[in-house]
């Protein structure tokens, strides 16, 4: 009953949408309060029958039901109930209806919280947010239904991918996908902006909340997904410029220049067109990434390799959505009216300098992520560009923009002089120097590089901290004016404060950990002791282990510092039977300043399983045998996180503001925008 119920549920919600993306836009352009006041309840609608649908999806996971052929192929009987539940996100159909209720969501969000929305803007943004939802329902509904039957029904389930059995793969879908999801509100307002012809400074204020709610998600999306790469690939490293990960980080990146660019739009009435094509490309960057994970183009750790068919319907929505925005963008964008000017030294420049450089970064990953894929389509021979093209070429783009970050925020606006921002960061600047000598002096002068950035990073940390002192005035003005400024400070500046901390914070992990990392590899009998980075390892051999789907074989260590127990690390191999497959489970100690990792292979001399037969993990657990271990030492590493948490912290005290809930800019009557005509 319940997939039936869902079915419908998803059908009723695309007739909704059709209906929400007509009815308040065709009352917005005939200024029809009846119609537009259509686009509240449809909203409202829309997101509840997609909400039974997913419920419905969650239930058929959760009780095993094994007439559906979703729950057939990606479930079991006895996995947990945590990954019962997120294996119906864990798969192709079960992530579209997530990605269409996240979109009702944010539909049903704007029409609940934009009552200070102008009618006729907010009527055609529910409107343009339903016409995403009607592609992404039709999707569900005609190629990828969730609640597809099979008969007879198998005893059991082929289980969930076994590397998205974990917590870090439960809510790292979610997370990305309120990111790119979150881009879609973004786009509707730019789109609604474009036909209505008005882009001003309320415009400008209404996004900024969204663009951050977004762009935050797609943060902690992205943070959980490396994490979970860390510590679940086994590979003791947390980037690799997979086309996957590029797909989530490419929306990313414009999403920072978007928030940036509509600060200017809101402050100074600038950059109104460079910001509506920022929302654009936020948007299109994210149906990128949905193409490439979905259209079975890639093959990835994290892609849903499908029928390629449903990849060219996506790509239809793709060239639809974007071609149509660009082609709207071209005929509106150049009459909207130009906004304030400003000098090259100020801090719209400043903002101006972040965007070109955040937009040739996000150029670069594009062309080295698809470029492979089109030479490849064209028929041209298959090359591989990895780490060592982004390396070189993204690399360098951002370092001018990390020094550029604390110099931003101390610039005035329209005009400003750089001597006196000099003389008001030599704290910052001094402390960097600092922190750059005492790296070369612990390093003895090996990593110059390493040591720059270093100081790279203790510039962001000290130079966001110098801003907020000169807000609050420290040590300038008596404590209790210091207290009471720090009181009144806004929300969003507090918030920037925190996020440029972070940003420094993560640079200090990717420095540390690519910089100073120690890798051993060895094969080890019982009782074999070894040392990495100061600490001594010791084998005390493998053991049997069973868990709820699955079994394994466990590798003890003992760690010692200075003679001195310090740890006892349990790598594990898995082998899951009922999907099949093995996974690598490492065994990781942290102090916060470094981690010790540590991952367990195959046992000497063990050829390739037989058909049949158990994998030689299995059979040779606890057995005297060489073992192949490798163990890691990764300096700041866990900063790497810390850090993208301190940017989320940042965005979300940003979006406590008062300014982004209430006292929106009165948009001002003016003279109707001319037409083409005209």
């Amino acid at each position: 009953m319940a997939p039936e119920l869902g079915h419908i549920a998803l059908i009723l919600a695309l007739c909704v949408a059709l209906l929400q993306s007509v009815l308040p836009l065709a009352g917005a352009q005939m200024r029809d309060p009846a119609l537009m006041a259509t686009a509240k309840p449809a909203a409202y609608a829309q997101f509840f029958l997609v909400a039974l649908a997913f419920g419905c999806l969650i239930y058929s996971f959760v009780v095993s039901d094994f007439t559906v052929e979703n729950v057939v192929r990606n479930s079991h009987s006895a996995k947990p109930l945590l990954y019962k539940v997120s294996g119906s996100w864990g798969n192709h159909e079960g992530s579209m209806v997530l990605w269409a209720l996240i979109l009702a969501l944010f539909g049903a969000a704007v029409a609940a919280f934009g009552r200070n929305l102008p009618p006729g803007l907010k009527a055609r943004t529910l409107s343009i947010q339903a016409m995403i939802g009607v592609a992404f329902l039709a999707f569900i509904v005609f190629t990828s239904n969730p609640f597809e039957r099979v008969f007879p029904p198998p005893p059991d389930g082929q289980d969930l991918n076994p590397l998205l059995q974990d917590p870090g793969l439960a809510f790292h879908p979610p997370l990305l996908y309120l990111g790119y999801v979150g881009f879609s509100i973004v786009f509707a307002f730019a789109m609604a902006a474009l036909i209505e012809g008005r882009v001003d400074a309320a415009w400008a204020r209404w996004v900024r909340p969204w663009t951050l709610a977004a762009w935050s998600a797609l943060t902690g999306g992205i943070a959980l997904g490396s994490w979970w790469a860390y510590y679940e690939l086994g590979w003791g490293g947390w980037w690799f410029w997979d086309p996957v990960e590029n797909a989530s980080f490419m929306p990313w990146l414009v999403g920072a220049a978007l928030l940036h660019s509509a600060i200017v739009a809101e402050k100074r009435d600038a950059l109104k067109t460079w910001t509506i094509l920022l929302a654009i490309l936020a948007f299109a960057l994210s149906l990128v990434g949905t193409f490439l994970v979905r259209s079975g183009i890639l093959t990835s750790v994290h892609a849903f390799a499908v029928d390629p068919k449903r990849g060219v319907f996506i790509l239809a929505i793709l060239i639809i959505a974007v071609g149509g925005s660009l082609a709207l963008y071209a005929w509106r964008a150049p009459m909207l009216k130009a906004g304030g000017l400003f000098q090259p030294i100020s801090r719209e420049g400043g903002l101006v300098l972040n965007n070109l450089l955040l937009g040739t970064a996000t150029a670069t990953v594009f062309i080295g992520t698809l470029y492979p894929l089109f030479l490849e389509a064209i028929g041209g021979a298959k090359v591989s560009v990895g780490p060592p093209f982004f390396n070189a070429t993204f690399v360098p783009l951002m370092v001018p923009l990390l020094i550029a970050v604390s110099f931003g925020p101390m610039l005035g606006w329209k005009r400003a002089e750089l001597g006196a921002v000099f003389q008001r960061l030599w704290v910052a600047l001094a402390l960097s120097l600092g922190v750059i000598l005492l790296t070369l002096a612990f390093d003895k002068g090996r990593q110059i590089l390493a040591a720059l950035a270093m100081g790279l990073a203790a510039w962001l940390i000290f130079g966001a901290l110098v801003e907020w002192a000169e807000r609050v005035k420290l040590f300038r003005a008596p404590l209790a004016t210091v207290w009471s400024r720090a009181v009144n400070l806004p929300r969003a500046a507090w918030g920037m404060t925190i996020a440029h901390a972070g940003l420094g914070l993560m640079v200090l992990g990717i420095t540390g950990s690519t910089a100073w990392q120690t890798e051993v590899i060895r094969l080890v009998r019982n009782g074999d002791a070894f040392d990495v980075a100061g600490y001594s390892f010791v084998f005390k051999g493998t053991q049997s282990q069973e868990g709820p789907n699955f079994i394994a074989t466990r590798a003890v260590f003992e760690v010692y510092k200075n003679e001195r127990l310090y740890a006892v690390m349990t790598p594990e191999k898995r082998l899951f039977p009922a999907a099949g497959s093995t996974t690598t489970e490492a065994s990781i100690r942290t102090n916060l300043l470094a981690d010790l990792y540590a991952t367990i292979g195959d046992p000497e001399g063990a050829g390739q399983p037989g058909a049949s037969g158990p994998p030689a993990f299995l059979t040779m657990a606890g057995q005297d045998v060489a073992w192949t271990a490798r163990i890691y030492h990764n300096p700041l590493v866990p900063w790497v996180w810390l850090g993208a948490l301190v940017m989320m912290v940042g965005a979300g005290v940003s979006l406590t503001d008062r300014r982004h809930r209430v006292g929106a800019p009165q948009r001002l009557p003016h003279a109707a925008m001319p037409t083409a005509a005209e």
